[in-house]
C-alpha cells in the first residue's frame, strides 16, 4: 500500500477510535466514610471560583493553582510529626512512559494513567471508582495530566484529540480533534495537562522537528471547538517574523509547548513557555541583513495571551538562537515580591541552566536574574534587558569541543520547582552534570551535528543530585541538599515546613524547608518520575506520588549514572523495581 493510503487509513482509524468505558461504584465503608458511589453523587462542580482559590483540602490543577506554586496550604503533617508518615495505601498502575499528576476533588483522585487510560479513585482508599481509555492506532506519549471544570474531567490523547469526560461516571462528554497542516507521520504530540482558564481549555502542541512549528489552541469548554490557535514559531511579515535568517515559513520549526502554563486572573493573562528548535544549522551564525536576526522567534520566550481570544499581550525571549537544546520551556510561576520598595507581581522562570529570570506579569519588563551557579554558557546579563553574552566555548563550531554545562538533559527539567508564597522560598530539583559539547558534524539531535556527550563537572565530587533553595525575596540561594542521584520528581512544599522530592535510587524524601535537613524518607518501590501533590480527606491530609512510569528524562539519568560510576558502584545498577503505581502517605 502506498505511504499516503497508510496515512489515509490511520487518520480514519485514530478518528474513528473506539473507547471503552467501566465504572464500578462501591458501598458505604465499615468506618461511616463515604463509599465510591456516594462520593461520586456528592461531586460538586469545579467553578471558576474554586480553580483561581482552591480548597486547602483539594489539588484542583497540575501544580494545585493557576500560579504553578506546588505549594499546599495544608499543616497537619509538619516538621516535627513527619517522622510519623506512613503509607496509607497503593494502587497498581499500567506499565508506561508517563509524567503523571494527580488532581483530587471532593475526596476523588483523578489520574491520567499510561495507555491514554483515566482512573477515578477513592482518594482515601485507592479503590477504583471508573477508568476510561481512549484507543487509538497512535503511539502512547508521556503525558503530565490532565485538568477539571465543572463536570468535566479534560484529558489529552496520543492522537492529538482533547477529550471531555463526566467526572461523576467517566462517560464521554465531547472529544475533538486538533488538526494540523502538515501530513504524514510528523511527531506532534500532546504532552501538557490542559489549563482552563476565561472560559476555554488551553492546550499546547508539541512539534519537534515539524514545519511550521508548535502551536498552543483555546478550545471552548462545553463543545471542543477549537476558538482561537497562536502559533510559537513566529509566521513571515508577522511581530518577530523577521528572526528566523530570513527563513521562508516551511523552513522555521521548534518552538514546542509541552508544559501546562500559568493563569493571572486580575490580568486576565495566560502565560505559555516555548522549547528551542533542533534546526540550528540555518541559524548558528547571522546572515547580516539589515533588520534580519537569528534570534528565532518565538522560540525559549515566555508568551502573555489573553485566554478568550489568544491574543499575544506580550512576550519575552529568555535566550535567542539556542544551538543546545537548553529549554526555557518549564513552569511559568506567579510571584508577589518587593523589588527596590515597590510591590511587584512577577513570573519566575527557568530553562535547563537553572538560570532564573524573573519578569512583570502585566508588561514583560525584565527584572532581574538569578543563577544556581550550575551553568558556564552565560557570562553576562544585561541589567536592564536582561540580554544575554554567550561565552565563545559555547558557540558551536567545527574544530574544538568543550566542557559545557549543563548537560542538554539538564541542570533542571520537567521535575518543577515549588514555591512557598509566605516565605518567598523556591525549590528546585537539578542535577550537577556537563557535556562535552562539539565539534559539529558529529550527529545527534541538533542539525548542527554539535556532540553532546554528558560529562561529570571538572571539580565534580561525585554528587550528581541537588536540591537548591532560592530566597526570591533577597535574590540569593539559600541551602542545598546534594546527593549521588539526581531528582526525577518535582518538589511539593507544604505550609508544614516541609518540601518532598523523589530520586533515581527510588527514594523519597521530606526536607526541612528553612534549613534543608531530611526529616523523613522512605524507598518508593521505583522510581518517581512524577508531580506529587497533597490533599486531604475528611480532615486527613496525604501525600501521593506516581512512581514505576519513567519518562526519557529518567532513563536518561540511569544510563548516565551508571556510565559514571560503572555498574558496580551505582546506586541505581540493582534496584528491585516494584512496578508502576500510585503511593499514598498518611500519618500513622
Amino acid at each position: 500500500m502506498a505511504s499516503g493510503k497508510c496515512i489515509k487509513v490511520l487518520f480514519i482509524l485514530s478518528s474513528l477510535c473506539c473507547c471503552w468505558l467501566t465504572v464500578s461504584q462501591a458501598q458505604s465503608n465499615d468506618d461511616g466514610s463515604l463509599g465510591g458511589s456516594e462520593l461520586l453523587a456528592n461531586l460538586s462542580l469545579v467553578t471558576d471560583a474554586m480553580l483561581s482559590s482552591p480548597p486547602s483540602s483539594d489539588w484542583l490543577i497540575w501544580r494545585r493553582t493557576y500560579d504553578s506554586h506546588g505549594y499546599s496550604p495544608l499543616d497537619q503533617l509538619n516538621k516535627q510529626n513527619v517522622a510519623n508518615l506512613e503509607q496509607a495505601w497503593r494502587t497498581d498502575l499500567t506499565l508506561g512512559t508517563n509524567m503523571a499528576t494527580p488532581l483530587v476533588h471532593d475526596g476523588v483522585l483523578f489520574l491520567l494513567s499510561t495507555q491514554d487510560t483515566v482512573v477515578a479513585l477513592d482518594a482515601s482508599s485507592g479503590a477504583q471508582l471508573w477508568s476510561y481509555k481512549h484507543e487509538s492506532a497512535s503511539i502512547a506519549s508521556a503525558k503530565i495530566g490532565i485538568a477539571l471544570h465543572g463536570d468535566k474531567v479534560l484529558v489529552p490523547t496520543a492522537d492529538l484529540h482533547v477529550i471531555a469526560l463526566d467526572s461523576k461516571t467517566g462517560s464521554l462528554i465531547w472529544d475533538h480533534a486538533i488538526t494540523t497542516t502538515q501530513s504524514g507521520p510528523i511527531p506532534y504530540s500532546l504532552r501538557s495537562a490542559p489549563l482552563v482558564a476565561g472560559g476555554k481549555v488551553i492546550q499546547g502542541v508539541t512539534a519537534t522537528m515539524v514545519p511550521e512549528g508548535g502551536f498552543i489552541v483555546g478550545l471552548d469548554l462545553d463543545t471542543g471547538e477549537e476558538s482561537w490557535r497562536f502559533h510559537s514559531v513566529a509566521r513571515p511579515d508577522e511581530p518577530g517574523g523577521n528572526s528566523w535568517n530570513n527563513l521562508a515559513l516551511a523552513e522555521r520549526s521548534g518552538g514546542s509547548v509541552w508544559v501546562p502554563g500559568s493563569y493571572e486572573p486580575d490580568l486576565d493573562l495566560v502565560y505559555f513557555g516555548t522549547a528551542p528548535t533542533y534546526d540550528t544549522a540555518p541559524l548558528l551564525s547571522s546572515i547580516n541583513q539589515p533588520g534580519i536576526s537569528n534570534d528565532a522567534l518565538f522560540t525559549n520566550a515566555t508568551v502573555a495571551l489573553r485566554p478568550e481570544t489568544g491574543e499575544l499581550v506580550w512576550y519575552y525571549q529568555h535566550m535567542a538562537n539556542d544551538q543546545w537544546d537548553l529549554d526555557w520551556v518549564y513552569e511559568r510561576q506567579i510571584v508577589d515580591l518587593t523589588l527596590e520598595g515597590v510591590e511587584r507581581r512577577v513570573i519566575v522562570t527557568a530553562g535547563k541552566m537553572a538560570l532564573y529570570d524573573a519578569v512583570d506579569a502585566a508588561t514583560g519588563e525584565y527584572l532581574f536574574s538569578l543563577d544556581a551557579g550550575l551553568q558556564n554558557i552565560v557570562t553576562a546579563i544585561d541589567p536592564i534587558t536582561g540580554a544575554k553574552t554567550i561565552h565563545p566555548n559555547a558557540i558551536p563550531n567545527a574544530e574544538e569541543s568543550h566542557l559545557i554545562c549543563p548537560f542538554a538533559n539538564g541542570g533542571r527539567n520537567w521535575p518543577s520547582a515549588a514555591v512557598n508564597p509566605v516565605s518567598k522560598m523556591l525549590y528546585l530539583p537539578l542535577a550537577e552534570i556537563c557535556m562535552n559539547g562539539g565539534p559539529t558534524g558529529r550527529g545527534g539531535i541538533m542539525t548542527t551535528g554539535v556532540g553532546m556527550t554528558p560529562q561529570p563537572l571538572a571539580d565534580s565530587d561525585g554528587k550528581f543530585g541537588r536540591l537548591q533553595a532560592f530566597n526570591l525575596e533577597t535574590q540569593e540561594l539559600a541551602w542545598n541538599f546534594r546527593e549521588t542521584v539526581p531528582p526525577t520528581s518535582a518538589a511539593l512544599a507544604t505550609a508544614g515546613g516541609l518540601v518532598f522530592v523523589g530520586a533515581l535510587d527510588q527514594s523519597f524524601k521530606a526536607f526541612d524547608d528553612a534549613t534543608g535537613e531530611v526529616l523523613w524518607q522512605t524507598d518508593l518501590g521505583d522510581i518517581a518520575a512524577s508531580f506529587p501533590i497533597s490533599y486531604s480527606v475528611e480532615g486527613k491530609q496525604y501525600i501521593a506520588v506516581v512512581v514505576g512510569q519513567l519518562s526519557l528524562h529518567a532513563n536518561i539519568w540511569l544510563g548516565t549514572i551508571t556510565g559514571f560510576l560503572g555498574q558496580d558502584d551505582s546506586p541505581v545498577t540493582n534496584l528491585q523495581r516494584s512496578g508502576p503505581a500510585i503511593v499514598v502517605f498518611a500519618l500513622k
